[in-house]
């Protein structure tokens, strides 16, 4: 057995020996040696080396010479920045130069969001030095209107002491500016606010849609009146400066600068003496009127010169301060500014208020009566009842009467107009729908139209609302939108009849009544009504004169329109006028003046009676008329008793002053110690005239910089304890101009009656002189 271990291992052994000798040989060459080459490496070494060294030339000569503008650029770029400097707004004076809107300083507090990220401390010193909390900077700074690298103001109001720590500690307040701005400053107060309006940073939308004008986030803007419909001549041009700043963002010097160029100034119309009036008398009658018990909520005004449709002075109540805006709003003021609890104070209801006529209306019906030659001038109708019974009626309401159930006997179209006779309407009506045929179904309609009613005016003031003239057309409507309200989309004898004297579904806003009796009072040539007179250059180069407008005619002859207008001299004249006794007292013989009173009735939202819009228009004299004061009160009952004596006290004033208001001129910066001609009292300042209005309309007048006050949108006074946001709260820069719903779903309440007409299963409202 050992021997047999021994003969396997020596087979091993063989086996082991034999495949080392096989590995030598497949590792050493077979034949000769080959001789080496070194100088082919050296040349392969050296080919790649020259292609690197090629491309590397070939790199640095297109970044320094083809490309070396952009870097250098680019480097230039980190060292300098260029900043956009705002141009201060132009200011809006008053037709004879004083100031209704200026400018001021304010120091603003401004970070980007790049120096925040790379300092993140810096929001939490901010805030802490400023009282805010930290997540209220970095709302700010989330502000999708500035880019990552734009100073985006986070303090409005800056204090002094503020400022101070700034300047004093740049190390803790990296990247971190203050910044002087302008902001608009009102020295009047609430004074023709509505007219005026109101500035606030550009909007998201509003930068979109004008991104090719040159705005820039935080560009002050116009949000409503004249501030909105004159910003491309208010805006003025920005100016530019290139500062040296560090690694920091710390500015080091100004390398060069381009100063703005302010904005222009606006002229207008507007009268100070007048509208302080204008605005005290209107917010004292209201108050006089709650304070016995009416309700009168809501209230607007147009005084026009009738010759060229110039607005002389325009109020709407509740009012507004302007400055509330200015460097933030306050939620206590933003609310109440836009809740209906306080009558929603934003909307100028003079241009946007949309109102049932009542008998304001009479004047397109007479009108229509006597142009299309229906009746004439020596037409009589005998009112013996004080009711009017349809002919033919069977159904429904046929019979109407006068308010009083007064009766005037045999009367022509004069004193039927001076009474304001609803008989004596009731027929014209009832007998245009009984002669549709010849004179068609919209004769009261067109001529309606004619004087602008139910058209809009065109007024320069955005947010204008178009009132409606009922119709057959807009009764089908109406009836496809509430059928429940409206159930007979047929049109009968008794929507005429209701149409004729103001009622019905027709409603319209105070300046279309008062360009539509500007038309009549002039004679009849209709203007468009305007606000401002001109744009005048800082440098007192008038840049455009803005001319009057005519839109249209209103023919009447001479013995129509005499006939016509001896009525609306005796409305206010004669002892069977609807405003005689408002006027019992006024030297009529000094100071004549033609009116026409309007009572409309009115439904609430939830269908109940209310106290009817009391109207009234005027102008004097009547003959060649210089002045015309159209306006509303709501809920506050009969014409003449309501706003018939804001009209009054409004033709005193002018009475007082030799029926005279300042001249108008186009001087930029006029001397702040007058105002203007003899005839006006008023004065740069507000003076008893100012402060008395807005103790009527307000309870206070705020004067200065707009920054300083945080009053309260429906009252004028301080919010105590309001808290007020210092940065600019992006949920209240919505432009706010009108009551931005559609106009069919208000009517409900807005109509007396739903509708009318003798032919139907329901009952209709009496008629209200």
């Amino acid at each position: 057995m050992a021997g047999g271990w021994r003969a396997r291992r020596r087979s091993l052994d063989r086996l082991r020996f034999s495949n080392r000798k096989r590995g030598v040989r497949r590792v050493v060459p077979s034949g000769p040696p080959r001789p080496a080459r070194p100088r082919v490496r050296v040349q392969v070494l050296g080919a790649v080396g020259l292609v690197l060294l090629s491309v590397m030339v070939v790199r640095l000569w297109y970044l320094q010479v083809l490309d070396g503008k952009q870097y250098s650029s680019t480097v230039v770029s980190e060292a300098y920045q260029v900043d956009q400097l705002p141009a201060p707004r132009g200011i809006i004076t008053t037709r004879n130069g004083i100031p209704l809107v200026e400018n001021a300083a304010d120091e603003e507090i401004a970070l980007s969001r790049a120096d925040a990220q790379q300092h993140p401390s810096v929001v939490s010193a901010v805030a802490a030095l400023t009282g805010q909390s930290v997540a209220s900077v970095d709302q700010e700074l989330a502000n999708p209107q500035y880019t990552s690298y734009q100073l985006i103001p986070v303090v409005h109001n800056a204090t002094v002491q503020e400022l101070t720590t700034l300047a004093e500690n740049p190390g803790e307040f990296p990247g971190v500016k203050a910044e002087s701005v302008s902001v608009r400053t009102y020295p009047f107060g609430t004074l023709a606010a509505h007219v005026l309006g109101y500035v606030t940073p550009i909007t998201q939308q509003e930068l979109q849609q004008y991104k090719n004008q040159g705005y820039q986030p935080g560009d002050q803007f116009g949000q409503s009146g004249l501030e909105a419909e004159y910003q491309q001549y208010l805006r003025g041009t920005p100016g530019k400066e290139l500062v040296e700043v560090d690694a920091q963002g710390n500015t080091l010097g100004v390398v060069s600068k381009v100063p703005p160029k302010p904005g222009d100034t606006l002229v207008t119309h507007i009268d100070l003496g007048l509208q302080e009036q204008l605005d005290k008398d209107l917010a004292g009658e209201i108050h006089k009127l709650q304070a016995s018990g009416v309700a009168a909520p809501t209230g607007a005004a147009v005084i026009m010169d009738p010759n060229n449709g110039a607005v002389l002075a325009m109020a709407s109540y509740p009012t507004y301060n302007p400055s509330v805006w200015a460097g933030g709003i306050s939620e206590k003021n933003y609310q109440a500014l836009t809740s209906p609890q306080s009558h929603e104070p934003l909307i100028n209801r003079a241009i946007a208020g949309l109102y049932t006529p009542g008998s304001v209306f009479k004047l397109a019906t007479a009108t229509a009566a006597l142009n299309d030659g229906l009746i004439t001038t020596s037409y009589t109708y005998d009112d013996a009842t004080g009711t009017y019974t349809i002919p033919g009626c069977t159904a429904g309401k046929c019979t109407y009467h006068n308010a009083g159930y007064e009766h005037l006997g045999v009367i022509n179209i004069t004193p039927a107009i001076a009474a304001s006779d609803d008989v004596f309407f009731y027929n014209l009506g009832v007998m245009f729908w009984e002669q549709r045929a010849k004179y068609g179904e919209d004769a009261i309609q067109k001529w309606a139209n004619a004087y602008s009613f139910g058209e809009g005016t065109g007024v320069d003031l955005p947010g204008e609302q178009t009132g409606f003239v009922d119709s057959p057309q807009v009764e089908q409507k109406l009836h496809e939108q509430f059928p429940k309200a409206y159930p007979y989309p047929q049109w009968y004898a008794g929507n005429n009849l209701e149409m004729a004297f103001g009622q019905g579904a027709t409603i319209l806003t105070p300046i279309e009544i008062a360009d539509g009796y500007s038309t009549f009072a002039n004679g009849g040539t209709k203007y468009q009504p305007q606000v401002a007179a001109a744009i005048v250059s800082p440098s007192g180069k008038v840049v455009k004169r803005i001319e009057p407008k005519v839109t249209g005619h209103v023919e009447l002859s001479p013995q129509d329109h005499q006939a016509m207008l001896l009525g609306f001299e005796g409305a206010v004249s004669s002892p069977i006028g609807t405003a005689y006794y408002t006027f019992q007292g006024f030297p009529l013989s000094q100071y004549p003046i033609a009116g026409k009173t309007g009572t409309a009735s009115r439904r609430s939202p939830t269908g109940a009676q209310e106290a009817p819009n009391s109207w009234f228009v005027g102008w004097a004299p009547p003959q060649h008329p210089q002045y015309l004061i159209a306006g509303v009160i709501t809920q506050a009952g009969y014409g003449a008793a309501g706003f018939a004596y804001v009209a009054r006290d409004i033709f005193t004033y002018l009475m007082q002053r030799h029926n005279q208001i300042a001249p108008l001129r186009l001087v930029p910066n006029p001397p702040a110690t007058s105002g203007g001609s003899a005839a006006s009292s008023s004065s740069s300042k507000p003076a008893s005239g100012a402060s008395s209005t807005s103790k009527a309309s307000s309870g206070g007048t705020s004067s200065g910089p707009a920054r300083s006050s945080s009053a309260s949108a429906s009252s004028g006074s301080t919010a105590s304890g309001a808290a007020v946001v210092r940065g600019s709260p992006q949920g209240h820069r919505a432009r706010l101009t009108a009551v931005q719903v559609p106009l069919l779903p208000v009517l409900p309440w807005l109509v007396s009656g739903q509708g009318g007409g003798c032919d139907r299963p329901r009952a209709c409202p009496s008629a209200l002189t």
